[in-house]
């Protein structure tokens, strides 16, 4: 398939790469990387730097090692959070790379723009609902919170490939269950961030918590009683 460069095309392949890289910027680089490797697609020149050796075994090594942190919770969330400075900034760099050849510079700049809020808005997706997930004591939803996610970006990237129409379909509808998802997020991360104050104020409490199973009982001396023995 040659990636031709009408309009919907590049909107497609652009805001795909963008909204992949929220979910998995590895995999994505692997599979556009690689789809153009083996000559199933044909990427735009400013993209093909993805198909070179160099570039997939590093980004294979780092699917590797992200393949298994995102599934220890506590872990996945501090993966996610290091990884908003990589995220971000390499789908609004794709999303530019995929029109920079073939657009007016006032579309490549729109691309920069628009790759990176949808970049954000996937990884802020994952990354809070990834932690709020965290709060269940099981890691088994983890795991298959991992798994959909990796799935879901072959499904896109494939849509934004070889069915445009469909992808932005796609990408309209999830920007529909953004607004609505992302308050919610939100406040399930206050709740969050409350029950770990409370968990630290207990902690710092010497008669409950961690704290008394280390310190003991408090000292009946301490409230003003006198136990020494007459």
């Amino acid at each position: 398939m040659d990636v031709s460069p009408d309009l919907l095309s590049l909107m497609s392949l652009a805001l795909g790469a963008a909204w992949a890289s929220g979910l998995n910027l590895y995999a994505t680089v692997l599979i556009l990387g690689g789809m153009n490797a083996f000559g199933f697609v044909d990427l735009p020149p400013d993209m093909a730097v993805l198909s070179s050796p160099e570039m997939l075994v590093t980004a294979a090594v780092l699917y590797f090692l992200e393949f298994f942190a995102d599934k220890i919770p506590g872990i996945d969330t501090l993966n996610d959070t290091l990884h908003t400075f990589i995220r971000i900034p390499a789908g609004a760099m794709m999303a530019y790379a995929s029109v920079s050849d073939v657009g007016e510079p006032w579309q490549a700049a729109a691309a920069l723009l628009l790759g990176g809020l949808v970049t954000a808005g996937t990884h802020a997706t994952k990354t809070g609902s990834r932690a709020i997930i965290n709060m269940s004591p099981e890691p088994f939803s983890n795991w298959a919170a991992s798994i959909f996610e990796d799935i879901i970006v072959l499904i896109g990237l494939m849509l934004a490939l070889f069915k445009p129409t469909i992808f932005l379909i796609w990408l309209a509808a999830f920007g529909v269950f953004l607004i609505w998802f992302l308050p919610k997020i939100w406040r399930g991360l206050k709740v969050l961030w409350s029950r770990l104050q409370a968990m630290r104020g207990n902690d710092e409490n010497p008669g409950t918590g961690l704290a008394r199973t280390f310190t003991g009982p408090p000292d009946a001396s301490s409230h003003g009683t006198d136990i020494r023995k007459p």
